[in-house]
């Protein structure tokens, strides 16, 4: 589950707090939808054939290391070199983080209130999957190395844990001139410390392995976790890592939405301030998936 729901809900809400005076009016009325609709790209997964794509890139498949100077950015060029199909198959969330932030610069020149709510959310949950470093490899579970659950371990039981104290300012967002090229530089970035990631948990595993897992309860039920001993061991091995990628993300995923509004001509959002948008309804269906 990409960065578990907590880590998507709490990127999304804090990144409306970089946002311009002209946008924060309209993000903090709904940014309890924002916060609750940035979790409505995984439950699609369960329901469109063509979502998962959409949340990663296999880039181990096209490259063996950093930097990444073989694949090509456009899309265009991408699908002349190893075909449309290959790139299905082996993920596609720089290209659709680009598609979605046109929608969002749509629905913001047509004031479709709506639809920014819903595109936002969506936006900020992409981004912030292409922050995180096990997006990047077709290893992104850790079933290649005998590793499985780091996927759950690095994206939800660390923020989980340790969120609360991370130091999450990051500024006001600003326009980017060439947003594709920060979104693969991102990717680039989410790249170079997968190794990492599997390397540290790796060696935690060897000098901690009576201590890995302990049992919690989880409502009514028992349930194996991750020990929060070799929680904290690996957090601490990481040195920061979860918190600069969440940090990042949440600086990104402002810097689109207001690259979007930018280019959409700087729209007023401020009148639709006073009106409710209702979207409960949408939001008890998708719980339903």
């Amino acid at each position: 589950m990409p960065w578990g729901f907590y880590a998507h809900k709490e990127i999304n809400y804090i990144a409306c707090f970089t946002l311009p005076p002209e946008m924060f009016g309209f993000y903090k009325q709904n940014i309890g939808y924002i916060q609750e609709f940035s979790v409505r790209a995984d439950q699609r997964r369960y329901a469109v054939d063509d979502e998962a794509p959409r949340h990663y890139i296999d880039l181990d498949h096209y490259e063996t290391l950093a930097p990444i100077d073989t694949m090509p950015m456009q899309w265009d060029s991408a699908v002349a070199k190893y075909s449309e199909a290959t790139l299905l198959e082996y993920g596609i969330v720089p290209w659709h983080i680009m598609k979605v932030k046109a929608w969002l610069t749509k629905a913001m020149k047509e004031r479709d209130y709506e639809k920014i709510i819903k595109l936002s959310a969506d936006l900020g949950h992409y981004i912030a999957d292409a922050h995180v470093p096990l997006h990047t490899t077709e290893n992104y579970n850790g079933q290649l190395t005998n590793q499985h659950g780091i996927h759950g371990l690095w994206e939800s039981r660390l923020p989980e844990i340790f969120a609360t104290k991370y130091d999450f300012y990051t500024g006001k967002a600003v326009y980017l001139r060439a947003p594709l090229s920060t979104i693969w530089q991102t990717v680039a970035e989410s790249f170079a410390a997968k190794d990492s990631v599997l390397a540290m948990e790796r060696e935690l595993t060897l000098r901690m392995p009576n201590t890995k897992y302990s049992f919690e309860s989880k409502g009514a039920t028992t349930v194996k976790v991750y020990s929060r001993e070799f929680s904290s061991a690996y957090h601490s091995a990481l040195n920061q890592m979860v918190e600069r990628r969440m940090k990042k993300a949440i600086f990104m995923v402002g810097c689109f939405w207001y690259t979007a509004w930018v280019d959409a001509g700087q729209p007023d959002l401020e009148f639709t301030v006073k009106q409710r948008i209702d979207l409960q309804p949408q939001l008890d269906s998708l719980a339903k998936l």
